[in-house]
């Protein structure tokens, strides 16, 4: 992960071909000598009377690419970024993932998960060590083609993906003990409703768990449908409740919950619009609002995803064609959203944004043009400002700041 030659950010486009081996002097170990303690960023207990401990300047950083295309990288990018600037530092890269397109983190904070976006779909198991790189504890098939998104239901016992190609959506058993992946306990394909105009088959896209935690969501792009399931906790298994069709041609990508759980937004990749839907959290079912626009003008702009914060306050587009982020307001406690402007992303394709946990900072992964933006966020105001140079990355498709 990083350019060639270097460990910090870069503005050339060196390093695309594969992710940079371990910096001498750098890495997750020599990290947690400068203040990161783990990667779950855990504090010893402290003294009586003794001062606080300062927060980490530098924390875990994960990059997920294609492995299988020209110029891309040869598995999971992992390195640091600094909590007061936002620059980012090459680590290290963990081989033998194969195209790790999407990534996840378990709640304890102790295993990533990356889809293996191949005809023949996996999900894999990384432990993470306070001490060095992260270990692959293996690979499980998806049972479809494609897995493009992955999440971790909130007990942290099931693992959940998506299949684009075949359009369905599997489940995995967790082991709480090892973070470690069992056999597939479901599988469900999107067989109703009918394709959209100019779709061959359903595309799952995305699959996530409701905040109030009783309801499973995915979002078909194929389809022009959100899916609601009941999921077994003790068996793994899911119950189709219900689901919501937009309106047809509009390729629903990308669903990002207000943190009031009432309302939900969805990036609508092919007619480039997002849509506020109302949420009932007793039934799990989405109602879908009018189409909004984007801020890119006419055409699409193959939107991507949705990030809002913390406080409900903003919302934030990622704009692949168009190469830029759009920043809404959130208003009426949710339901709606006013758009504000549009800010370049500095960079082509911004395939995914990420806030940090602290939501000082955003980061866009640029799929084309080999780079991760960084921009500050103000409390305040929502705006966005980039900070730095692009950090160079070979086809940078997910970005997970810890």
């Amino acid at each position: 992960m990083g350019a060639e030659g270097t460990g910090t950010q870069t503005g050339s486009g060196t390093g695309r071909r594969r992710f940079l081996g371990t910096v001498a002097g750098l890495g997750l170990a020599a990290a947690a000598g400068t203040g990161l303690r783990s990667l779950e960023d855990t504090e010893p207990a402290q003294a009586p009377r003794r001062p606080a401990p300062r927060p980490p300047r530098v924390r875990p950083l994960f990059l997920g690419t294609y492995t299988s295309v020209e110029g891309g990288g040869t598995g999971v990018g992992y390195g640091t970024y600094d909590t007061r600037t936002g620059q980012i530092t090459a680590g290290g890269v963990v081989t033998g993932v194969g195209d790790p397109s999407y990534l996840a983190l378990a709640p304890s904070g102790r295993t990533l998960y990356a889809v293996n976006e191949r005809e023949q779909g996996g999900v894999t198991a990384m432990a993470l060590r306070p001490d060095g790189p992260p270990g692959v504890l293996g690979t499980r098939s998806t049972g479809g083609a494609g897995p493009c998104h992955l999440s971790v239901h909130p007990g942290g016992r099931w693992l959940l993906s998506a299949n684009y190609l075949s359009g369905s959506v599997a489940v995995h058993p967790v082991d709480r003990a090892t973070g470690a992946l069992g056999e597939r306990t479901d599988l469900v394909t999107h067989s109703s409703p009918p394709p959209g105009p100019g779709q061959d088959g359903p595309h799952a896209h995305q699959i996530i768990t409701a905040p109030d935690g009783r309801h499973v969501l995915a979002v078909d792009l194929g389809n022009d449908t959100v899916y609601t399931y009941r999921l077994d906790s003790s068996a793994g298994k899911l119950t189709q409740l219900s689901y919501a069709t937009l309106r047809p041609g509009a390729g629903p990508r990308h669903l990002t919950f207000h943190p009031s759980g009432d309302f939900a937004y969805l990036a609508n990749e092919v007619d480039n619009t997002v849509v506020v839907c109302r949420y009932d959290r007793r039934s799990g079912r989405l109602t879908p609002g009018a189409p909004q626009p984007t801020g890119t003008g006419p055409g699409t702009s193959y939107p991507a995803q949705l990030l809002v914060t913390r406080d409900g306050r903003f919302a934030y587009l990622a704009n692949r064609g168009h190469n830029s982020l759009t920043r809404y307001a959130v208003e009426t406690a949710g339901a709606r959203l006013r758009l504000l402007d549009t800010v370049p992303v500095g960079g082509d394709f911004p395939r995914q944004i990420a806030f940090s946990p602290d939501q000082r900072w955003l980061f866009a992964a640029n799929q084309k043009s080999g780079s991760v933006t960084v921009f500050s966020v103000d409390p305040r105001t929502g705006t966005l400002d980039r900070t730095g140079t692009p950090f160079t990355a070979p086809v940078p498709v997910c970005v997970l700041p810890l």
